[in-house]
């Protein structure tokens, strides 16, 4: 039987990691709340340690590892937050961090994982060529794999972020997520379920890497197969237990196409003063395409992650 974390777990996480991570704040926009007819709420993972919500899900895993656990270091597939992530937490630890990247991950995130220390090894753009290179790591080093989101401490992580939101603003209609994974969403679902019985919980993702909404949808699990958006942290695929949580506890998941994302992204940008890159503009993107569903309704949204390559803004290369 799937088990799942437990409201305890993710109150032991939130102890655990609380002076390893940022409080983030949650912004409100006068304008953005006039532009949607609703009253938002924005959870700035963006403005937390290394740019994005995977600081907790790492910081949780390793802390929660033992010394002797650690003694070889820690592996892990991603292409760009939760690798930047898992290498600032092993430095917390100063244990080694061997990081599998896909060639083609975004620069900026490539020099963060060096930044923070990590040693990154190339791999193929795919996820077979990922977890492969990532075995062979792993068989060499002896080093701990910690799952980008298919991982329990992982999740308990990632729910502190909605925990936090649900203690310092109540009575909210809904809370939107980007999922990619599905381990950002599986612990807002969660986190809701415990704190917030009554918001309801949606997924936000590109319509050109919907294989969550479709593996949802469907009832079983589609792999993300050459997906097609700027959303680069969304490209990736739900595993058996992500699934799970969220076909039990989300509500919905919502599609939004590329150039709402652009828009959103952009809005953001302008009017809120703070730099959100494209995977956590999604759930912003949600709002914009359907205004009409969230007319009047208090909305808790959360910003993913802020790494974008300012050399390489979309909306210069999109002509937006």
């Amino acid at each position: 039987m799937e088990t799942y974390p437990t409201k305890e777990n993710i109150q032991s996480a939130h102890e655990r990691i609380k002076n390893f991570i940022h409080k983030t704040p949650l912004l409100t926009s006068t304008q953005l709340n006039e532009i949607t007819n609703s009253q938002l709420f924005f959870k700035c993972e963006n403005l937390q340690k290394v740019g994005a919500f995977k600081m907790r899900g790492a910081s949780n895993a390793i802390l929660s590892l033992t010394d002797n656990d650690l003694v070889n270091g820690v592996a892990t597939h991603s292409s760009g937050n939760h690798a930047a992530a898992l290498a600032k937490a092993a430095k917390m630890k100063n244990v080694p961090a061997y990081i599998v990247m896909p060639e083609n991950a975004p620069e900026i995130k490539k020099n963060a994982v060096k930044s923070y220390g990590g040693e990154i090894i190339f791999c193929k753009p795919t996820l077979e060529a990922r977890e492969q290179t990532l075995n062979e790591v792993v068989k060499k080093t002896h080093a701990v794999f910690i799952h980008p989101y298919n991982n329990d401490k992982i999740i308990e992580g990632q729910a502190t972020c909605a925990k936090e939101i649900f203690e310092e603003e109540s009575d909210f209609d809904f809370i939107i997520a980007p999922v990619g994974g599905g381990g950002l969403l599986s612990g807002t679902s969660l986190a809701t379920y415990y704190f917030s019985n009554n918001t309801k919980v949606i997924g936000a993702e590109p319509a050109g890497a919907d294989d969550a909404f479709r593996s949802i949808r469907d009832k079983k699990i589609y792999p993300s197969v050459n997906p097609q958006t700027i959303a680069d942290g969304l490209r990736t695929s739900l595993t058996k237990k992500t699934f799970g949580i969220i076909s039990k506890f989300a509500d919905e998941i919502i599609t939004v196409r590329e150039d709402s994302i652009l828009k959103a992204m952009k809005l953001i940008w302008e009017r809120m003063k703070i730099i959100v890159e494209p995977s956590g503009a999604v759930p912003f993107a949600v709002i914009l395409e359907n205004k009409e569903k969230f007319k009047n309704k208090k909305i808790a949204l959360i910003l993913s992650g802020g790494n974008c390559d300012l050399n390489n803004l979309p909306w210069n290369s999109n002509k937006q």
